[in-house]
């Protein structure tokens, strides 16, 4: 993110933040807003000055009742009785507001640390076309972090203020939502209606799988990438509920949720060593700097295998070399997760 786009979130945010404690101290603002326009009228229109016999202006006034609400006064001292008692009380009604609510105020607009839960929440709200990562323990954790390499904006949900990974995954840049995922209103603090992916990586399935039902509730084309321990019931979920993908344990690994709440589609994941292989499905997209490229440009460029291509001749399993990519074709290709990232970005309509 460069410094330019995160001054302006950070300024966005502190606008809502500013605007949600508008609304929590509205009455204490409203009262001491109404002192001074009340006190203001008064001066207006029954003070005049003992010593040059004139009157006050309305902004004159509005000011003179303000600093006699902090025990000052920038006008003389009036003959008129009423006035003398409205010199006296004006300054205890107004200590007794500030005192109240106005000082709190200011003073919990800027300390934001002591106030860490609304201003996660506040810049959460500035995030659009991002990733919710639902349960920050040592995969959440890792599945965040993968997510920042690939350049995607992640905001992330944990029930646990004290979790060992919370300030970890803050650290980082990542605004995180401290409540239960399963609550709605938790999913709309972090943004699920705005957001592009969900991935529920709790340690429970039934959790995991209400926090996905949820998130397409509240955002119904939302891609989901779920964690699931029964092998079977990740098989039956992503059957049954349209859910793009679930892992079950036996495949569990950061990178490949990572990978899967970005790229097209992830049919499967697997290790050979140390390296995690990943079959996907792509699309070529109108505009993007795949189309004109031949099959053997792709993968002598991004060093990937192209298992498949489907294209106006129809479905090919073994793929000519010489076969130009247009807009529409799909592939499917057998790659590592960094090589499937890199695909995916030159799949992306270039700007006119």
């Amino acid at each position: 993110m460069n410094r330019k786009h995160g001054f302006r979130r950070y300024l966005r945010a502190s606008l809502r933040d500013t605007w949600v404690l508008v609304r929590e101290f509205r009455n204490s603002l409203m009262l001491f807003t109404g002192l001074l326009l009340l006190g203001g009228m008064i001066l207006w229109r029954f003070y005049v000055s003992p010593e040059t016999g004139q009157r006050l202006a309305f902004s004159e006034a509005l000011y003179a009742v303000f600093t006699l609400v902090f025990f000052q006064t920038t006008i003389p001292y009036p003959h008129s009785g009423l006035l003398q008692v409205f010199f006296f009380v004006v300054p205890i009604l107004g200590l007794g507001v500030i005192a109240e609510g106005v000082i709190r105020f200011g003073v919990m607009l800027f300390n934001k640390q002591g106030r860490k839960g609304e201003w996660q929440v506040a810049v959460a709200s500035t995030f659009r076309n991002h990733i919710v990562v639902c349960g920050l323990g040592r995969v959440g954790y890792r599945v965040a972090e993968q997510l920042l390499r690939f350049g995607e904006e992640v905001v992330g949900i944990d029930r646990r203020e004290e979790s060992r990974f919370v300030e970890r995954v803050r650290e980082m840049g990542v605004p995180v939502i401290i409540a239960d995922a399963r609550e709605r209103e938790a999913l709309v603090k972090a943004g699920v209606p705005r957001a592009r992916a969900i991935i529920p990586c709790t340690e429970d399935d039934l959790t995991n799988l209400a926090i996905a039902l949820d998130a397409r509730e509240l955002k119904p084309e939302i891609r989901v990438v779920m964690r699931m321990f029964d092998a079977e019931l990740a098989k039956k979920v992503e059957r049954g509920f349209g859910i793009q993908t679930a892992f079950s344990t036996s495949a569990l690994a950061a990178p490949a949720f990572a990978a899967a709440a970005t790229q097209a589609d992830i049919s499967h994941s697997f290790y050979v060593g140390d390296t995690l292989l990943n079959v996907s499905q792509v699309t070529v997209q109108a505009g993007s700097r795949l189309v004109g490229k031949t099959l053997a440009q792709l993968e002598r460029e991004l060093d990937l295998s192209v298992i498949m291509h489907r294209g106006a001749e129809g479905v090919d399993l073994h793929p000519a070399p010489e076969i130009v990519l247009a807009t529409g074709d799909c592939m499917v290709v057998f790659a590592s997760l960094d090589t499937l990232n890199r695909l995916r970005q030159l799949n992306q309509p270039t700007e006119p």
